[in-house]
């Protein structure tokens, strides 16, 4: 005999109740009543109900039983594991500090010794460069922060989805081209005139935020903090070493660096030509653009921080116009290159593990 019961509590409660509903079952006295009971007249708004098929027999109502013990033990035993200890959460995120910090300082360590051998011969490096070039970082760090709050604001205020919704060679182009507008126009205004310049300025980067935004709505945060974590550790190590390096030292890497990120923007339209068949091809594109991209950009981050020294040493001189707002654009783009490829690199780390 069949009876539709009405489950309304959870498998810890039904496992209490299991015995009793079993044994009601069985009895003959419940099988008249289920028979003569009315059904309800609107069953569209009631309760889900599962129909449960018990004989009257003892096996029945064992594996009822077990079954439902077994669900309470899982749901026990996902309950468990979600809860983490506050001591061991503390203790695993000194770990990673310990363990990022020794990351970085072996980084620092290992490129000092490969590329800065022979290091600056004027007894270090002069009071005007290090004035000018910590001008230029903190306008450097400003301009990330401009763009992380920009493109934290698209999202919250769905900018970026709506975005994400239109026409992408639209959205491309034309943001192609107001980043590069806005770019040229900060580096042509003249450095006396703050309102106009800084304006363009802040534009610059609100258009760079409209390309990192999409990003960070389908990358866990876990990651974008990784790899933020990263590119600081890589950028500060090189421009630590492009500091302390001799005068004009890198300055040969210009041509080079330009023909590699040619290269590299290259094998990022690949799979616009390519066909989805040549996977080799595919894969072998985008580690150039992902590993390559990587060296390219570091590479221009040691350029361009003995760059800013170079145009310090002629400011100094008369030659020269101090003007840190259009140093610290080249630095931003090295920052935004160097974090859009780790944080990609991560991601597939992270979905090979899966």
């Amino acid at each position: 005999m069949s009876f539709i019961l009405t489950v309304r509590a959870g498998p810890a409660r039904l496992v209490s109740r299991a015995p009793q509903l079993a044994k009601s079952a069985t009895s003959p006295s419940a099988a008249i009543r289920a028979f003569h009971q009315s059904s309800p007249k609107n069953t569209f708004f009631t309760s889900r109900t599962i129909a449960f098929s018990l004989r009257p027999t003892t096996k029945t109502s064992q594996s009822l039983l077990s079954r439902l013990q077994g669900a309470s033990r899982s749901y026990n035993y996902n309950y468990s594991q979600a809860y983490v200890d506050p001591q061991v959460r503390r203790g695993q995120l000194l770990r990673k500090l310990l363990v990022g910090g020794a990351i970085f300082g072996t980084t620092l360590v290992g490129i000092n010794v490969v590329f800065n051998r022979e290091t600056r011969e004027d007894g270090g490096m002069p009071l005007f460069e290090r004035s000018y070039l910590n001008r230029t970082f903190l306008h450097t760090g400003l301009g990330v922060g401009i763009i992380g709050l920009t493109a934290y604001q698209m999202i919250q205020t769905g900018f970026t989805y709506r975005l994400m919704m239109t026409n992408p060679w639209v959205v491309g182009i034309g943001g192609l081209a107001l980043s590069i507008g806005t770019m040229m126009a900060t580096r042509a205004i003249d450095p006396d005139n703050y309102i106009p310049k800084y304006a363009f300025w802040t534009a610059f980067n609100a258009t760079q935020a409209a390309f990192v935004a999409p990003l960070m709505t389908m990358v866990p945060p876990a990651i974008l903090a990784r790899a933020g974590i990263y590119a600081l550790a890589m950028m500060g190590s090189i421009s630590f070493v492009g500091a302390t390096a001799k005068q004009e030292k890198y300055l040969y890497l210009g041509g080079p660096l330009l023909a590699g990120a040619a290269i590299v923007a290259v094998s990022g339209f690949a799979p616009l030509v390519l066909p989805a068949t040549a996977v080799r091809t595919l894969a072998f594109t985008e580690n150039l653009w992902l590993y390559g991209g990587l060296a390219v950009f570091g590479g221009f981050t040691l350029y361009d921080v003995q760059k800013v020294l170079y145009h310090a040493r002629l400011a100094q001189r008369g030659g020269f116009k101090e003007d840190p707002v259009n140093e610290s654009i080249s630095l931003e783009l090295d920052f935004l290159n160097i974090f859009v490829r780790l944080v990609m690199i991560l991601s597939n780390q992270q979905n090979r593990r899966k």
